[in-house]
């Protein structure tokens, strides 16, 4: 993605970012299918994430710093950095930091791996780092602080970055639309060339999106909510084919009326799903 006058959008702080980061990802000896498999993040959106091509979420940091055996301190400061570049809004926190706290309650922090997830994975190997990581960003904000307690956690749409129209044309996964307990599949298809393509539907994030596996270079995805503006991706190049490419978001109000439409490359006749 791209910011005024053709400069990558977050500027050098993003560009520092991948930089770190690329040099964390050879520390592991990983490939970008290597990091896929062993954190909750596609190969085709580490590929984004080295070459500052999209500004990753806070756990895709902390993922590969665990796998590195890297302090997540430093490479966090750099992402506040990128982060408040990249949301043009010049200050740290970026789009989780919209909505003010709720009367009466601390604001959450972000999420972040606790210290009883870098003491398990000491000296472990690759694939317990791997459920580890999952665990630790899948079981929700409330381990931050030594547990969540009854009455006392964050509810979903805190966890997540946005809600309904504030979600509109935002990726799913770095607003944390895709946990897994909070988004549903209403719709799954394979396509006539082989693409399997999904509606996903966040139900904390009140909004849809479309995903796409085993796509063509030139392959276009587009996903329509009835009464938001039509969201959609391109597969650009072999990373995008090869792993899971997602639509910017659109927010909608349930499940009922989404379309999804894959239209392949070349310019042959598009195949529609709905519900």
């Amino acid at each position: 993605m791209s910011g005024p006058g053709g400069e990558p959008r977050g500027g050098v702080e993003n560009s520092r970012l991948a930089e770190r980061m690329r040099e964390l990802r050879s520390r592991t000896g990983l490939t970008l299918a290597g990091l896929a498999g062993r954190t909750p993040y596609s190969k085709s959106s580490w590929e984004r994430y080295l070459n500052a091509k999209k500004l990753p979420p806070r756990g895709a940091v902390e993922a590969l710093c665990l796998l590195a055996g890297e302090p997540p301190e430093r490479l966090l400061a750099l992402w506040e950095l990128a982060d408040a570049a990249w949301s043009g809004r010049g200050r740290p926190g970026g789009e989780r930091a919209a909505s003010p706290p709720r009367a009466g309650r601390s604001p959450q922090p972000s999420p972040r791996l606790p210290q009883w997830v870098v003491a398990m994975t000491a000296g472990a190997g690759a694939g317990l780092v791997a459920v580890v990581v999952a665990l630790a960003f899948w079981a929700g904000e409330g381990a931050v602080g030594g547990g969540r307690q009854e009455g006392a956690g964050p509810a979903p749409s805190e966890v997540t970055g946005c809600r309904a129209k504030g979600c509109d044309g935002k990726d799913p996964e770095s607003m944390y639309c895709e946990l897994p307990d909070l988004v549903e599949t209403p719709v799954e298809r394979t396509a006539a060339r082989g693409q399997h393509v999904q509606i996903r539907y966040g139900k904390a994030c009140g909004a849809a999106w479309g995903r796409l596996r085993n796509g063509r270079v030139g392959d276009r995805l587009e996903v329509s909510v009835p009464g938001a503006r039509p969201r959609s991706v391109r597969v650009v190049d072999r990373f995008d084919a090869e792993g899971y490419l997602v639509t910017p978001m659109a927010a909608a109000r349930g499940t009922e009326g989404i379309r999804l439409c894959l239209y392949p490359a070349g310019g042959g006749a598009g195949e529609c799903f709905a519900r």
